[in-house]
């Protein structure tokens, strides 16, 4: 029997963990997986690169990542069950790690002994991808963007894998083309110090503008005005940071807001979140969804649906609470059903939306971020249900409560409590320092390295 042959988009956290539970399920070698990523390395948005607009190759940038960002939620809700963050640095660490020592430990999980590089190939970057009905075939246009060639490979299965923080959502105002400073949106945002003595406008309520903010104001902003379109974060902000409604118009350096109130500033940054953006599928393969909790024209959230014969996976396009261990039993739940080890799998078209349907109706009844969390909790168990995954995952949600409220009672403070890991039993020890005082971000300083 010829094996099956599955194209993975993208080697970041989503399809790397893919490759990796392939690599750990396929004893029985019955798939060739072949893993194309753009970049000349691993790690996706964990990959910090001070290019902005586009890279070497004139490709569009595709991360995010910027210095001196730290996790916005508890280590010990993305732990992955078999590889422990005090497995990885031989001892335990804080809740909430800066960005190197988050991919330091992607990369342990990733090469503790399983050789994941054979399947991917760099610096290459998939043009289109078409499905032909009639041999149950998609082709897929890749570039060598180092050789300049390219070429058409046939696959069985396609997951798509390339993550949802890679096309900025840029609204626009009236005089904001005249406006002076300087305007960037949160993806090439790079160094909090550029803003050292600025007044700033946060245009956003959600992470990145609540992050950006206090970034900011960390390294030395003089103020930091957030405006919000439908509702204020509502946090207790520390000294130099409030939230206004909507910026109407600027006149000039002067924001006008909904209010009818107004402000100097010195730089825009607009925080205003992604678009779902696949123009390297065709057309009746492109998911299509805002986002939100369960995307839409999907089973289970992962497999599309492209008719009775669905071979397509988008993979980490919920809104996110849960992140690495989400992926990892979304990748677990994908890999099995292309192997046929799931119970139940595949099921009918009807079935399938059915089910889909009881969870987009679920959705609709959420109001708060409490309610997300519960939502997302059940979303995983339910993953886990299917497939065997660890389910002492889900006693993440009860953290993630926690994590919640400790944000509502000091935002500036939330990074400094301490949680437990639900697979080794350790309390996290507290940072050497407040994260508000906190200025190196390096392994060596936050892991406490002699």
């Amino acid at each position: 029997m010829a094996k099956k042959r599955v194209c993975v988009i993208g080697a970041g956290p989503c399809g790397m963990t893919a490759l990796w539970n392939f690599a750990k399920l396929e004893s029985d070698n019955q798939v060739d997986v072949v893993c194309y990523e753009k970049q000349k390395t691993w790690g996706g948005l964990w990959t910090y690169s001070w290019r902005t607009g586009t890279d070497g190759y004139g490709e569009p940038c595709h991360s995010g990542m910027y210095r001196h960002l730290w996790s916005n939620g508890p280590k010990e809700c993305l732990e992955f069950p078999d590889y422990t963050f005090e497995k990885h640095f031989g001892k335990a660490i804080p809740s909430f790690p800066p960005r190197p020592v988050l991919r330091d430990y992607l990369e342990g999980r990733w090469t503790n002994n399983v050789n994941l590089k054979p399947y991917i190939r760099f610096s290459t970057v998939v043009r289109h991808v078409e499905y032909n009905e009639r041999d149950k075939k998609f082709t897929v246009d890749i570039t060598n963007l180092e050789t300049d060639t390219s070429l058409k490979e046939s696959f069985d299965y396609v997951i798509v894998a390339t993550g949802i923080f890679n096309v900025p959502n840029i609204p626009d105002f009236p005089g904001l083309d005249t406006f002076e400073g300087r305007i960037l949106h949160s993806h090439d945002f790079r160094d909090a110090k550029e803003f050292k003595d600025q007044r700033l406008l946060v245009v956003g309520s959600s992470y990145s503008a609540e992050d950006l903010a206090l970034q900011c104001m960390k390294y030395g902003a003089k103020s930091a005005i957030c405006t919000w379109r439908t509702k204020p974060m509502g946090f207790k902000w520390p000294k130099g940071i409030e939230e206004r409604p909507l910026v109407q118009k600027f006149d000039g350096n002067i924001a006008h807001f909904k209010d009818g109130s107004s402000a100097e500033i010195d730089a825009v940054l607009l925080c205003t979140g992604y678009k779902y953006s696949f123009p390297f599928m065709e057309d009746n393969l492109r998911l299509r969804s805002t986002l939100t909790m369960f995307p839409d024209n999907t089973y289970k959230g992962l497999l599309y649906f492209m008719g009775e014969d669905s071979r397509l996976f988008y993979m980490g396009l919920q809104d996110q609470y849960y992140s690495y261990t989400m992926f990892d039993v979304e990748a677990l739940w994908i890999c099995k059903y292309i192997l046929g080890k799931l119970p139940n799998e595949p099921r009918p078209l009807s079935e399938m939306k059915e089910n889909s349907k009881e969870w987009y109706e679920k959705r609709s009844k959420l109001k708060t971020a409490h309610d997300d969390i519960d939502f997302q909790t059940a979303y995983i168990a339910d993953l886990c249900k299917d497939t065997g995954y660890n389910p002492d995952v889900t006693k993440a949600g009860e953290m993630f409560h926690t994590w919640e409220n400790d944000k509502d009672k000091n935002i500036a403070t939330y990074r400094d409590q301490c949680f437990t890991s639900i697979f080794t039993g350790t309390r996290s020890p507290a940072h050497t320092a407040p994260w508000w005082q906190a200025k190196d971000d390096s392994i060596k300083a936050f892991v406490n390295k002699k």
